[in-house]
This record gives C-alpha cells, structure tokens and sequence, in this order.
C-alpha cells in the first residue's frame, strides 16, 4: 500500500512538473550569470558551505554556440536568448550578416543585420511593466541585446540612447558617464544629456542605494557609477552607497509587480565573467554568491505569486575555470576541502579591490602589507611583488587572481571565453527542460507571456524607404548632425520627421509617439521604423 501511495504521488508530481504547455505565466524573470560553468557554481558552494539557491531548482542544459562560432562572444549569446535568434560576432538585437556555423539559416537581403524583436520588447508590447538589473554598465552586452538594436556591442552612447527611449520601467546598474555629454564629465559627443532627458521622459533619477530604497512605484533611471558596479566583496568597504544586485533585483520587482498585467526583468551578474576573463577565483566567488542572492529573491517571489517563470542560466563559459589543475596531478584523489576553500576565505578583497586600496603607493612594503591583510597571500616571492606593482590599470585581477590560484587546486585554461554546454535553472515552467539551444530560452519566455516574437518585429521593424516609397513619399536621412541623424519622409504637404535610436517623430508641427524604436542598419544602410509610424503618416496624407 506504501509503495503504491508513493507511485501515485509520483505521477501526479510528473503530471504538474509537465501540465499544457499552454498555460501562462504573468511574469518572467531572467537571472543570467556572465561566463559561469559548472565549476564557478561548484567552487562557490564549497566556499558557501551549503547549497545554493539555485540548487533548489529544475536542472536543463543549454548550448551556446553562435552564427559565426563555437565558442560566442557576450553579445551574440545576449540576441540569441533575448530574440531567439543566432548573431554575428559583436551584435546586439539584430540577424547575422554572417554565418559559419550549419543549423543558422542563410543570410538573405531581406534579413541582413535586421533588427529583431526582444522578449523584453514583445512584453512591453502586451501591456507589460519591464526591466533590466545589472551590476555592469547597463549598455553592456546582455542587458542591450534585451533592448537595443546595433552591430557593435561596444558602441555605449548608441546602446545608451536606445534604451532610454525604448522606455523600460525600471533601469539599475552602472553606466552613467555614457548619458553625459562631454562638456559635463561624460562620454557622448552629441550634445545631448541624456540624464535630463530621462527626467523629461518620467524618470525618476537615483545614483545611490538610498535613493534606490526610496521609490516604490513608477519609472526610476538607477545609475550607481559611472560605469561598472564593484564586485559584492569590494561593495560594503569600497563602496558601500552602492545596493547589491539582491537588493536591486528585490526593488525592480517591487515596482514592476505592481503593473496588473505582470512584467518582464532581466537580471545579470555581469562581474562574474570579468574576474573569469582575469582568472580572479575570488572575483568569480564574489559574484557568484551575490547572483545567487538574487536568485534567491526571484525565487522567494515567484513562490508567493504562483504566477512566475524564473529561468537562471549562463551566456557561455569563461576561463576554463577547473577545480584540479596539474597543481593537483598526483593527489586529487586525497584533496582535502581546505585545500580549496582556505586560501579564499583569507581574502576579504577581490584583485579590483585591492587595486582600489593600493592606489599610487606600491612600494614593496605596502604591497606585502595590504596583499596579506586583505587578499590572504603573506609568502609573495619578489618577482609576484614586481608583478604586482606594474600591474596596468585595471588589470590588477589579472596579476593576483593566478597568483592565488596557484596556491588552491584551480586551475585555468584561457582568459577567453569557453563553448561547452552549459546548465540552465528553471521554477515555474510547465514542462521540463531537457538539451536546448540558447535561442530556445527567448522561446520559451514568449510563450510563457503569451507573446509571439515575430509578430512583435513585425510591429516595431519595417523598413522605412520601402513602405513609405510603396506609398509614393520620398524618403531621405537627414545626416547634417551625424550624431543625431533623422529620417525625413514627404509626400504632398505632408512632412514627417523621424529622428534615429528614438521612440517619437515629429508630424505637421507636433511630437508624435512611434511605439518603438527607429532604427538604422550600418551594415546595410536600412532604417527600420515601428508600424505605428507607418500608420501615423498615412492617416496625415
């Protein structure tokens, strides 16, 4: 009788783990780990000393390839599980131009470098509250393939642009310096000030963790540094205005939750990947345990709402990170536990931090003094010390993080990125997740809101001189402001002025809103317009 009861509780677990596919979930939350494998998360419960919040989830894998490689690159993974689409090395939101992997279709002209639909616009579309969180430069790779469209992921003030005219309702991270003109202390060469702006648009603007705390509803712009966030160990003693990403994640649903037809948000540990790239073990420790804080929060809300999707994943591999290097050739098999996590815990700093503490003044002396007391090594050999005090700006991780690992059992194979499978977590989801590809991951949030990608690039991306020029108007960019360029369409006394990486054009005198935003192609010298435009103009003729 025991073993039968048992059996039926089984079943019925499996029949609620695979219900309908088409049930729905009203929000959707992503938590992306930047460059973490399975050893990241491995090494980082050791250090923890108990599991993981991630642990308590369902497990699937998930392929990381791109267009034009096996091992991806930041921005081309982004598009793909942001648009559900394969891209080209360095793209942010659009098709390839290129492909050299089979399974990607073919480049057509129709396709080249178009702008495509995120889930985060597809959400915004349905009515949605939406989001980004970030512990990097928002413009950086992930969070603008969610909601920016341009070829270069390095192009911040374009991405920067984008974003704040694309209207999410809620913005956190780093990366002010690239909504400020030149003029004030910034890094945009248009002119324009994108900080006011954002006031002018509804933002409400905080650059500090109290300020943060203190809204709790509307549109709120949170720029926390001028570029980057500190890593979660440096945060409390280097930086302590600065929220955590748990925090950050607990605010932005604080506020997005209120919208009754549910949100969308995208959460990414970004600094996870950076200390990877430098071989930091304390860096990737730092903030692995930090996204998993965040997680934790996600998951605590998604529990009390019984209506949220959360999926955790990560982009692709980095470092090669391995827990056993040849350090460990002839005694893994005897390795004991503090082998591995001793060395990390004498760390109370990551490599960026100490950077931070040392400043100008690297004397021998000094450098031994506040290597041991806050990065826990005391045997430094002079050669490390020289290493160290000609380490480059910025590049401190990358001098002390291998000199820790080579005191600990792990090990590292590149300071690039990596191509293997990948896990990815889920809550919420009803059906399980078996071996996907990284594209799927878009998919499967669509269908979970309900929403349909291609019909949302259908309403956000027609090509401009081909529908205006079926409707006999000619069609020109205006390119006098190079860095503020407006596509000009005109037919009879009817004139329409669309300016570029905005969400409004101007029509017989007044500011019209577009729905979306126009976009130019570089690559293929197209601009793409939303519908909305189209159907503004043609009312007017």
């Amino acid at each position: 009788m025991v073993r039968r009861i048992r059996c039926w509780v089984m079943l019925l677990a499996l029949l609620l783990v695979t219900a309908p596919a088409d049930a729905r979930a009203r929000n959707v939350i992503v938590l992306m780990c930047d460059g973490t494998g399975a050893t990241h998360t491995t090494v980082a419960r050791w250090y923890k000393g108990g599991p993981l919040a991630m642990d308590q989830m369902y497990v699937g894998r998930v392929r990381t390839w791109g267009a034009e490689s096996l091992i991806t690159d930041s921005a081309p993974a982004a598009t793909a599980f942001a648009t559900g689409h394969k891209a080209s090395d360095k793209a942010i939101g659009v098709m390839p131009w290129s492909v050299a992997m089979p399974g990607v279709p073919a480049v057509t002209e129709e396709t080249k470098a178009r702008p495509v639909a995120s889930v985060l616009e597809a959400a915004k579309l349905a009515g949605k509250a939406t989001g980004i969180v970030v512990t990097s430069n928002v413009q950086h790779a992930s969070p603008a393939a969610y909601s920016s469209h341009w070829p270069d992921r390095n192009d911040y003030n374009e991405i920067g642009e984008q974003q704040l005219y694309l209207g999410m309702d809620v913005i956190f991270g780093g990366g002010s310096r690239y909504l400020i003109p030149v003029e004030k202390g910034g890094k945009r060469e248009d002119g324009e000030d994108l900080m006011e702006e954002a006031r002018r648009l509804g933002y409400r603007v905080v650059s500090d963790r109290s300020g943060m705390m203190s809204v709790s509803s509307g549109r709120v712009l949170g720029l926390f540094a001028p570029d980057d966030l500190s890593y979660e160990f440096d945060r409390p003693v280097l930086t302590p205005s600065q929220p955590s990403l748990a925090e950050m994640t607990s605010k932005a649903i604080e506020i997005l939750s209120k919208d009754p037809d549910g949100f969308f948000l995208f959460v990414e540990g970004s600094k996870i990947d950076w200390a990877s790239h430098a071989n930091d073990p304390v860096g990737v420790v730092s903030d692995v345990l930090a996204f998993d804080d965040a997680v934790l929060v996600a998951l605590d809300f998604a529990r009390r709402s019984g209506d949220t999707a959360v999926l955790v994943f990560s982009d692709h591999g980095n470092g090669g990170m391995s827990l056993g290097s040849k350090v460990t050739d002839a005694s893994y098999s005897k390795l004991p536990l503090n082998a591995l996590v001793e060395p990390l815990r004498r760390a109370k700093l990551t490599g960026e931090g100490v950077e931070r503490l040392l400043g100008d003044q690297r004397t021998p002396m000094r450098i031994r003094e506040v290597v041991a007391s806050n990065y826990g090594i005391t045997d430094l050999t002079d050669d490390e010390v020289k290493a160290i005090a000609q380490a480059k700006k910025g590049r401190m991780n990358y001098v002390l993080g291998p000199i820790l690992s080579r005191r600990s059992p792990i090990g590292w194979t590149t300071n690039g990125h990596t191509g293997e499978d990948l896990f990815i977590n889920y809550y919420g989801l009803k059906e399980p997740l078996k071996t996907i590809e990284n594209t799927d991951i878009a998919r499967i949030c669509a269908r979970e809101m309900g929403v349909n990608l291609d019909e949302a690039t259908s309403r956000l991306f027609v090509d401009a001189f081909a529908v205006f020029g079926s409707m006999g108007a000619s069609v020109r960019l205006d390119k006098s402001d190079p860095n503020n360029q407006v596509l000009v369409v005109e037919r009879g006394r009817v004139r329409a002025e669309i300016p570029l990486s905005k969400s409004t054009m101007r029509l017989g005198g007044r500011v019209v809103s577009t729905g979306g935003l126009s976009v130019l192609s570089p690559i293929t010298g197209k601009v793409y317009v939303p519908q909305r435009a189209v159907e503004v103009f043609k009312a007017a003729m």
